[in-house]
């Protein structure tokens, strides 16, 4: 038999009704928690992806607090980082309620978790920060239960990447949505061939990246050239740093000072930019198959051609042919 979703079962929130209460700033947050959300409906067999804190513990909600009072397990990317966070918020979670599904295990931690839903549990799953599922494991957990017929619910908070995009200033009525990239591939060619395909993307792209490798990173993003990028170090903590400036300017930045190069980064490479009407092009047309034409066909003709056959835009394709007719009829030319 269940227990009501207004019970703990495996957690102690410290408070007055404790008998071992922990001394905590989180204490009325936590009953503040339960005023507010108990009232919700929390249904058993039940997986709970819940976010954490992505550095400042203030970002916690007061939903993933309570969720977390109530659960009967908690699964974790790591056991005792996700220990320390909840005794942290005036949570007691003993080992014995804590399950550990990261990326080495998460199938084998999908089937337990699996198991105890099919027994009527709750179960919440957090990584170690931010929002499970997104460059963090969680993904093939959720996908497997879900598989097997159980509900999941999300229970919303911080992410890196929406924190970043919010202040990048970089959301243009021309630009609509954005691309999440994450973490770029460690081997140089599939980090090359990334890093040209980002040039092509005219959205703005979100990265995530490690402290020992944002230098490496930086290099490649070079490629970019004076495409603007917002920076994110350290976001919601302390020495919290966040910088806009030219793709290929970054590295140097990084290199200008060592604090540059500590803690968690977020990158968002700002949309490509839109001429405006009026604007002159700077396209580089291949003029191959116009040449080819334009002695035999009239210049319209051959302009129509050759965006057919190269897929290319009309408009540099037209200016060109009449370049290329007016050195024709130059006087000058041999």
């Amino acid at each position: 038999m269940m227990p009501s979703p207004n019970t703990p079962t495996g957690f102690i929130l410290a408070g007055p009704f404790c008998e071992n209460p922990m001394s905590t700033p989180f204490q009325n947050a936590g009953l503040a928690a339960r005023e507010i959300v108990s009232s919700q409906s929390l249904p058993a067999s039940t997986l709970y992806v819940v976010a954490s804190p992505i550095g400042n513990l203030a970002d916690i909600t007061l939903r993933a607090l309570h969720v977390l009072q109530v659960m009967d397990y908690v699964a974790c990317e790591d056991t005792r980082h996700t220990q320390q966070l909840c005794r942290s918020l005036g949570i007691d979670l003993p080992a014995s309620k804590c399950i550990a599904v990261h990326q080495h295990n998460e199938h084998e931690g999908a089937q337990r978790v699996a198991s105890l839903l099919q027994e009527g549990c709750r179960v919440a799953y957090l990584s170690d920060a931010g929002t499970p599922g997104v460059s963090d494991p969680g993904a093939i957990l959720t996908h497997e239960v879900q598989s097997r017929g159980f509900r999941v619910m999300p229970i919303p908070g911080v992410s890196s990447v929406t924190a970043l995009l919010s202040v990048s200033g970089v959301v243009e009525p021309e630009h609509a949505g954005f691309v999440f990239v994450g973490f770029l591939s460690s081997k140089a060619p599939m980090r090359q061939s990334q890093i040209q395909a980002m040039g092509q993307e005219g959205r703005a792209q979100i990265l995530l990246e490690a402290p020992h490798r944002i230098v490496a990173t930086a290099k490649a993003l070079a490629a970019l050239g004076e495409r603007p990028l917002t920076l994110g170090r350290e976001l919601t903590k302390q020495f919290e740093e966040i910088v806009t400036l030219p793709c290929q300017v970054l590295e140097s930045w990084l290199l200008g000072s060592s604090d540059r190069q500590r803690g968690e980064f977020a990158l968002v490479v700002h949309p490509l930019k839109t001429k405006s009407a009026g604007e002159s092009e700077d396209v580089a047309v291949d003029s191959r198959v116009l040449k080819l034409l334009l002695p035999h066909v009239p210049l319209k003709t051959a302009v129509a051609l050759s965006a057919e056959i190269t897929g290319q835009a009309k408009k540099p394709l037209y200016a060109l042919a009449l370049t290329l007719k007016s050195e024709d009829s130059s006087p000058n030319e041999r």
